[in-house]
């Protein structure tokens, strides 16, 4: 039997309609099964900032890719609110940027690092990887060193570099990085302050001029709500002014600033310029993203996610939990890490949540790690999607079926 190019033609549409069909039915499927993502990063990412992702293949130095890369440099100045500072916008988590103080460490330097949990500890260790002589000043966990024991430090010794930990994702404990600054400047000017700010930017206060810092590094994936893969670095004047007066090369090549402050430069003067391929649709992300946290006052960001992080130790107090952050004011607003009860352990309630829709994540803090566990609530959870009462009543359920009472 011979078909009809009608009858073919008619074939042909209901098969490609079958397959679009059974195409969307395994996407409905899959996001059905979906989780709510409220680990402390990566975090929920607004359906703009995926679909901007979404872009045709687009090369680095296209003219129309050119200004989306200009336009994010100055927002990120923008979101940590300085006028000066350089960004650095590279492809990388953001441990690419504890790797780029290599630019500004040489050998025997002494580097000052402030500890409150397991990001402190690995910043300590990527830093001795480069020669950097460090000393380290902990705090029992749950707590910071005191402003005390820091000037104390910052007056026995003549410190390169002090880093700190803004919000150490183990512990969900907040550093006071404005005291902090202003008072290791005011001892010692020549001192880089580096402000580890991966879980902060987005969700904590930061004033980049104001106080004083000298480098901030942050990534994509948590309260700037981009997918991860971008390592972002905030540069000051004295920073890049260090780097250009060592005395000795710098001992690395893709993270090596004379390579990418020009690059900086030349995209946010709006001309293409090439040392390695960015990633193009994940800077559309960013750019999108950028656009929807400078559309109102930066102020107004902090102070929701101040709001809802208050809403949820609240909730956790309730229910007879502690935070492992000592006190509120030690607590970040963009996570929060609990104490489980006794006779739990973090994979149980972690799996229950689970089951709920609800992502969360257990510990990383050594022996400790099964103890507690860790909530995110950055970016669109908080400004729009009010996710944490979700997370509040599928804990609250969660804690209960697994024989938890009061």
């Amino acid at each position: 039997m011979i078909l009809s190019p009608k009858c073919i033609k008619w074939s042909l549409i209901a098969v490609v309609g079958l397959y679009s069909f059974l195409q969307l039915y395994s996407l409905i499927f899959k996001m059905s099964d979906r989780k709510l993502c409220m680990i402390p990063g990566p975090i929920e990412f607004h359906e703009d900032v995926l679909t901007a992702m979404s872009t045709p293949a687009t090369s680095h130095v296209d003219p129309l890719f050119v200004p989306i890369f200009g336009e994010s440099i100055e927002m990120i100045r923008e979101v940590v609110v300085s006028k000066v500072a350089q960004p650095l916008i590279l492809s990388g988590s953001g441990t690419l940027g504890w790797d780029q103080m290599v630019n500004v460490i040489e050998q025997g330097d002494e580097v000052l690092v402030l500890n409150t949990g397991y990001f402190g500890e690995n910043f300590a260790d990527c830093l001795k990887t480069y020669g950097a002589k460090i000393t380290q000043l902990r705090a029992p966990v749950g707590s910071r060193p005191t402003l005390d024991e820091v000037t104390t430090a910052v007056k026995e010794k003549k410190y390169k570099m002090v880093t700190i930990t803004q919000v150490d994702t183990s512990t969900g404990v907040l550093s006071d990085i404005k005291t902090l600054s202003l008072a290791i400047k005011a001892l010692s000017p020549e001192t880089l302050v580096v402000i580890d700010a991966v879980c902060a930017v987005g969700s904590e206060e930061i004033q980049f001029d104001a106080w004083k810092l000298d480098v901030l590094i942050t990534g994509s994936q948590k309260g700037l709500g981009v997918p991860p893969g971008l390592s972002i670095v905030v540069l000051s004047e004295q920073a890049i002014n260090i780097y250009e007066s060592r005395k000795t090369p710098v001992a690395a090549y893709y993270s090596n600033w004379k390579k990418w402050l020009p690059i900086m430069k030349a995209y946010e003067a709006r001309k293409p310029a090439y040392f390695a391929t960015p990633a193009v649709q994940l800077i559309y992300a960013l750019h999108t993203s950028l656009k929807q946290i400078t559309s109102q006052p930066i102020e107004k960001r902090w102070a929701k996610h101040q709001e809802v992080a208050a809403k949820f130790r609240k909730a956790v107090k309730d229910l007879g939990l502690k935070q492992v952050a000592v006190t509120d004011d030690a607590a970040a607003n963009g996570m929060t890490a609990v104490w489980l009860p006794e006779g739990l352990v973090a994979g149980q309630l972690v799996g229950s949540l689970a089951g709920k829709g609800v992502q969360i994540a257990g510990g990383i803090l050594g022996d400790l790690s099964p103890k507690y566990f860790r909530v995110g609530h950055m970016g669109i959870s908080v400004m729009e999607r009010n996710h944490i009462d979700k997370v509040i009543k599928a804990m609250t359920e969660s804690l209960a079926e697994l024989g938890y009472k009061q």
